[in-house]
């Protein structure tokens, strides 16, 4: 691992940016219909017992990244075995993101580029910033969380001021009781985006104040959460829900719906610079952790010599995941259950486990020699 250090602010802000991700631009929860933002906040909830359980592990091993942890805790080969499905998780979702972002360019704005070449320059960027360490990404956060901040104040504006929100959209509450909720819930919203925070264990070594990580961590999901079922909210009252399910990026139909004195309008480009900076981000720090991961797993001397040869396939491999935005998002539904569930949730909680009650018996065994010292005298 590189010799660097980032502070709370830069941990809270590469956190909030990374759960935004793609998360705010795709109809993110609409399994629920109109009661989606509920879905989003229990989701949140669920992200919050997740945390528990990652900050458990981190609490007992701070110095090691997730793949060291599974090796204390399975043991030398299987846990490498473990490690190495983290590396790869990281990688595909990486994947995805270069994808998702590359489609809504070409669908958006820059229609006779091809994805390729989006895919490329996007990728060369977060290799070059990677390159210069994680203390430059987590200072480049820093700047663009305030930008993004400013991005969403305008569009929230802008938008009340057009009056375009109905939220008769969001009546009747429940109305298709809460079944639609629970499964939406459980487990796709717990696991996207706020189970996928499980990558920032690979980064918590750097922090220069690891007493702080509960509160930062917390403050992330909950202020994430929170954006994200808002955003949600916004697109229900703006488009209504058969809009919102059509779409892809409903965001976008959302910011595009604005029309001030026919002077203010066509502010497509406030949506395609937000999902650029929250990927740009995610996508950085699921780099950062497979090769970090590759770092730790194959005993390499630094992440520098290897991010360019990972870069360059995570290129192809977001070009080769599916022939278009349909099968990718069909695939994705095939990828959470076989991958994403197993490695966010139910691993992390046989590790819990599996510590618990290693402790348990090292305090008894350590209880029971000191008694047996103690008799001896």
């Amino acid at each position: 691992m590189e010799k660097a250090k980032i502070s709370v602010i830069q941990l809270f802000a590469m956190m909030f940016l990374f759960e935004m991700g793609t998360a705010v631009v795709l109809s993110y929860g609409i399994e629920a219909k109109k009661d989606a933002w509920l879905a989003i906040l229990l989701g949140m909830g669920g992200g919050m017992v997740l945390f528990s359980v990652y900050y458990f592990l981190f609490r007992q091993y701070p110095n090691l990244p997730l793949t060291g942890v599974a090796r204390k805790i399975f043991g030398k080969y299987l846990g490498w075995m473990i490690g190495l499905l983290y590396i790869l998780l990281f990688l595909y979702i990486a994947a995805r993101n270069v994808r998702e972002i590359s489609d809504l360019l070409v669908s958006s704005t820059m229609t006779e580029t091809p994805l390729l070449a989006i895919a490329l320059l996007f990728v060369l960027v977060i290799c070059y910033v990677l390159y210069l360490g994680i203390e430059v990404l987590a200072r480049t956060a820093e700047v663009f969380i305030v930008i993004l901040f400013l991005f969403g104040l305008t569009g929230n504006f802008l938008v009340f001021a057009s009056a375009n929100m109905d939220f008769h959209n969001l009546q009747p509450f429940l109305e298709n009781g809460w079944k639609p909720i629970v499964t939406t819930t459980f487990p796709k919203i717990i696991v996207f985006p706020f189970g996928e925070m499980i990558v920032f264990t690979m980064l918590l070594p750097y922090l220069n104040q690891s007493g702080l990580v509960k509160k930062v961590w917390l403050s992330a999901l909950i202020s994430s959460g929170l954006v994200l079922s808002w955003t949600t909210s916004l697109n229900i009252t703006v488009l209504g829900i058969e809009a919102v399910e059509k779409s892809t990026f409903p965001l976008l139909s959302t910011i595009g719906k604005i029309n001030l004195l026919d002077f203010i309008q066509r502010l497509d480009v406030l949506v395609v610079f937000t999902m650029l900076i929250t990927v740009f981000f995610k996508t950085s720090i699921y780099l950062y952790g497979a090769v970090i991961g590759m770092v730790d797993l194959f005993k390499l001397k630094n992440h520098q010599q290897i991010l360019l040869p990972t870069g360059i396939i995570l290129i192809f491999f977001s070009m080769m995941i599916a022939s278009d935005f349909s099968e990718l998002t069909e695939e994705g539904s095939v990828f959470e259950y076989y991958l994403a569930i197993p490695l966010l949730t139910i691993v992390p909680l046989l590790m819990l486990l599996i510590t618990v009650v290693r402790n348990h018996f090292k305090k008894k065994t350590k209880d029971e020699k000191i008694k047996s010292e103690s008799d001896a005298t």
